[in-house]
């Protein structure tokens, strides 16, 4: 079975449409349009439904689509196997996706030291919020994530990697540095937190949940993104932030953030691996997963 058809089937499912699907291969669309209709053709079987807004795949066209996926993912891995022959070096590509907590901290130096070791692999990490990293894994424009949440999602599996402490970051001068406070005495503070979808701020939603309370009980006065904008916010001293310890530790270091503990609250979050369901590893990943956890 001709594979470019299988991959252009693939990326229309996965994009739900014909022009997403160009634009991810790096083709024009009337060549996916071309490769679709050949396969289908092929088949005997419609295997997209184009009725709708959003192009979906019919029923032979899901059967197809979870066995092109293993088809894809065999390609993959014995092309890697081809190309390592010969003198063994370890070579293609890996993309890595990861949540601003880890993403800015021990992933980057994790990746670093792996591709100075093995200088033939080309590496590549992108950030974003933890629900954006896992879409991404899902559809494979990612092989791996490092996400600071498992939120549940059919496309992916999650596995345990590191653990990460939570703290509350405050001004090195504030009255809360370096003490236990309670929840009443932090609802009097401007509680900054970061957007929907940030893996700390779904780790503080489940450890207040389980104290009877939510986190807008607290009043937060604003929600300004990620980690790195919350952080900016405090070290300015326009209030408070829950925030990976590991993202704060040269702040700390140098004096310019504090922490304090609130009392009856002791986040942390197990760090999580993200793959793809049914997608098998190139040697890249597995070699720098082997790797990342003889360093961690």
């Amino acid at each position: 079975m001709d594979t470019r058809q299988l991959a252009a089937f693939c990326a229309v499912v996965e994009r739900k449409s014909f022009s997403q699907a160009a634009e991810r291969l790096g083709v024009t669309q009337p060549a996916v349009s071309l490769q679709v209709r050949s396969l289908e053709k092929r088949l005997g079987k419609k295997l997209l439904d184009r009725s709708g807004r959003r192009v979906e795949p019919t029923e032979a066209g899901l059967a197809l689509y979870r066995g092109a996926q293993r088809m894809l993912a065999l390609e993959g891995q014995l092309m890697d196997e081809v190309a390592a022959e010969g003198d063994g070096e370890l070579g293609g590509t890996l993309e890595v996706g990861a949540s601003t907590g880890p993403g800015s901290t021990v992933v980057p130096v994790l990746l670093c030291e792996f591709q100075r070791e093995n200088p033939g692999v080309a590496v590549s990490l992108s950030i974003s919020d933890t629900q954006t990293v896992v879409n991404r894994v899902a559809e494979r424009e990612l092989e791996l994530g490092v996400v600071g949440a498992a939120r549940r999602h059919r496309g992916v599996t999650f596995e345990p990697f590191f653990r990460d402490e939570v703290v509350l970051a405050v001004p090195p001068a504030h009255r809360l540095a370096g003490k236990v406070v309670t929840l009443d005495q932090l609802r009097e503070e401007p509680l900054i937190v970061m957007q929907e979808g940030a893996g700390v701020r779904q780790v503080i939603e489940d450890e207040l949940r389980g104290r009877g309370t939510r986190l807008r009980d607290l009043e937060p006065r604003l929600e300004l993104g990620l980690q790195e904008s919350v952080k900016a916010a405090v070290v300015a001293g326009f209030g408070v932030t829950f925030i990976s310890r590991a993202a704060i530790e040269a702040d700390l270091a140098a004096g310019t953030l504090a922490t304090a503990r609130v009392k009856g609250l002791e986040p942390s979050r197990e760090i999580s691996l993200v793959r793809s369901s049914g997608r098998s590893p190139t040697r890249a990943a597995d070699a720098f997963l082997d790797f990342a956890r003889r360093r961690l």
